[in-house]
Order: structure tokens, then sequence, then C-alpha cells
């Protein structure tokens, strides 16, 4: 675990402490539970960073991707590509493809993890389409970029010595019926016009 990792830790740890003592706990609980989940991977969850790694290592992983809608919403949602092999440190670009089968403009979030959960606190994302809602026209198909590393202290982590393998899977949520164009990080993605040769992988 870095040592922001660690510091962020002992603050929740201290707040939830705090909070359990003074009977606040119910009204504080499920945001303290996701910054828990943030800083420590618990459950899957990934790490974001606002820039990649400097340090590259030898050591090669496969990322592989998945990707599923809830019952819900009417979209179509999967990766572009299955597999991707990165080096540790290597900041590496993926997409995935998202299109509305409704005759409505529909806003969806996604959800996600990585498997094996004790993967998540050095799965990191610098950009990704997940990190805000996301809009479809009628019929609309786009593309959506994540780009993401590996954190390099996953070397020093004995745990994770056996990892070969990552994925990362995200599930889209209807979040409700929008007007309007898309968002922004739609703007040239979309599969009529976008082409894939910065893409590694299968």
């Amino acid at each position: 675990m870095t040592p922001m990792a660690k510091k962020n830790l002992r603050a929740v740890s201290i707040a939830l402490l705090a909070l359990t003592a003074s009977g606040s706990l119910a009204a504080f609980a499920v945001p303290l539970y996701e910054i828990f989940c943030q800083v420590t991977g618990y459950g899957g969850t990934t790490q974001r960073a606002d820039a990649g790694d400097h340090v590259v290592l030898d050591r090669v992983m496969s990322v592989r991707f998945d990707g599923s809608v809830d019952a819900d919403l009417p979209w179509k949602f999967h990766p572009v590509q299955n597999t991707q092999t990165v080096k540790v440190g290597e900041t590496a670009l993926a997409f995935f493809e998202a299109t509305n089968l409704s005759d409505e403009p529909i806003t969806g979030s996604a959800a996600f993890n990585v498997t094996p959960y004790k993967a998540g606190l050095y799965f990191s994302k610098i950009a990704c389409f997940c990190f805000t809602e996301q809009t479809l026209q009628p019929g609309e198909t786009v593309q959506m970029p994540v780009t993401y590393f590996i954190d390099p202290d996953i070397a020093d982590d004995k745990k994770l010595d056996d990892v070969t393998e990552i994925t990362l899977s995200y599930t889209f949520f209807f979040q409700g019926i929008a007007e309007g164009k898309g968002n922004e990080i739609h703007a040239g993605l979309k599969t009529s016009d976008m082409g894939l040769g910065d893409i590694s992988g299968e």
C-alpha cells in the first residue's frame, strides 16, 4: 500500500471510530464505506490517478475486460477488445462500446470492479467513462475510453505474487430519460469515424 493510501486509511479509520462513539455512524456510513473501499481496494474497488506511473517493470500481466447492463437499461454494452497484455506501470488505453437500443435519449452510469479483489488497490484509472454519467441518443453507438495502469507497488505485495491476470468489469445502470445531446466524452468517439489502431489486445 502506498504512503498516501496508508494515510487515507488511517483518516477513514479515525473518522469511523469517532462517528461510532458519537452515534452518528448511520448518516455517514455509506460515503465513508465508499472512501474505505477506494483507499484499500476492498471488494475489487479500483483506484483513481491523475497520471501514470513513471516506473515500468518487466513484469507482464494480462488484463481482461467484461461489460454488462442492468435489466432496466435498454442498451447493448461490451468491451471492444477482450484482453490486453501490459507491463506493470505501463499506461494503457482500452475501449468499451455502448448502443442505445431505445427510441429515447437515455442516461446511464457504470459501476465497476476488478478481480481478483486483492488487486483492486493496485489497479488505477486515469480517465474513464465511469467517472460521470453517460447519455446516448436513440440508436446512438459510441466508444468509451478508459486509461489505466497497474501500480508498480504490486511487486512489493507478496500476496499478489501469484496474480498474472486481472479482470476489469463494468455494469451500466439506468439513470433516467435525458434531453439534448450526449456527454462531451463521446465527441469524436462514434464507431463510424474512429480508428482502433491505438488499441492492443484481442
